[in-house]
């Protein structure tokens, strides 16, 4: 109640003493607790040695969620020399409880190969087991999977688990929903609802979202054309580094399309995208370059550095 503040004024220092009270007596979900506190320094000084040690006491009693916090300690080596083995052994009790952050982990382990060899029907049977619980990491990580197979029945199942996934607001599955629409691939093409999934991985703060707004509205691709709209996206993607959005950007300087046009901006947003590695960016940088005097050329090489660092910084 203290932790949490159910009914009384939240006291992480009150809820401290009182789960160190019960886990002296052995209850395992306060050692647990109590793990958790020394872990993120909530009511007490952060102590990740004590943190695994109260896991460890939880966890030998069984508590799935003390198992997979164990399992995370050993996998990172907070707390304890990192140790694999001991990771995915602390992992598979949870996650055989029925854990699904656990049994995430695992499908994700067994994926990827981080310390056993790629499985990818074990990673498919553990991502199954926290998808059906509603994890909505397993089920982007199943359409992933699923969607790479050529298989048609594959393909439906992968957009299942997209659709599944991206209603419980995953900004990914939103994203890659909104591109399966907008392809027809493995759903008929639906310019409407491709912007709608873009909309709401974009309000989450997804740059590749952001940036497939911005050429929506530049385009004109299921929405109103509406160029001052495809610069605000634009602009909210390329702050993230998002060099397709950076070069959208530049160009709508360059063309004085939603903005005046200012071709000392067009300079720094095509630079930028080129510094971030993209090519056609590069040759769009050294066109515009020809453009700008010896004043706006320095200018805009100052600009693009303090944008670079402010956008690092993010």
């Amino acid at each position: 109640m203290y932790f949490n503040g159910t009914g009384v004024s939240k006291d992480e220092s009150k809820a401290f003493e009182w789960f160190q009270k019960s886990a002296a007596q052995g209850y395992a979900k306060a050692q647990n607790n109590l793990g958790f506190s020394y872990a993120n320094g909530e009511g007490v000084p952060k102590d990740e040695v004590k943190a695994v040690e109260w896991y460890r006491k939880a966890a030998t009693q069984g508590d799935a969620v003390a198992q997979r916090s164990l399992g995370g300690m050993y996998a990172s080596g907070t707390g304890v020399p990192k140790d694999t083995k001991k990771a995915i052994e602390w992992l598979q009790k949870s996650a055989v409880q029925g854990d699904s952050l656990a049994q995430y982990h695992l499908g994700f382990t067994y994926a990827y190969g981080k310390g056993v060899p790629i499985d990818d029907a074990k990673a498919v049977d553990w991502f199954q087991m926290a998808a059906d619980q509603g994890n909505a990491d397993a089920q982007h990580a199943l359409e992933t999977m699923c969607f790479g197979v050529a298989d048609p029945k594959s393909k439906a199942k992968a957009v299942k688990w997209f659709q599944k996934a991206a209603a419980q607001g995953n900004p990914i599955a939103q994203y890659d929903l909104g591109l399966m629409y907008i392809g027809g691939e493995g759903v008929p093409e639906n310019e409407a609802k491709a912007i709608e999934w873009f909309q709401k991985a974009a309000d989450q703060g997804n740059a590749k979202a952001q940036s497939a707004l911005g050429a929506a509205y530049d385009e004109g691709t299921g929405v109103p054309k509406d160029k001052a709209k495809a610069v605000e996206w634009y602009q909210k993607a390329a702050l993230q580094g998002d060099t397709d959005a950076q070069l959208g950007l530049g160009l709508m300087y360059a063309n004085g399309r939603g903005v005046p046009k200012d071709d000392v901006w067009a300079y720094v947003w095509a630079n930028i995208a080129a510094v971030g590695g993209d090519q056609v960016a590069s040759q769009a940088r050294d066109k515009m370059e020809q453009m700008l005097t010896f004043e706006q050329k320095t200018k805009a090489e100052k600009l693009s550095t303090e944008l670079l660092e402010k956008i690092h910084k993010k």
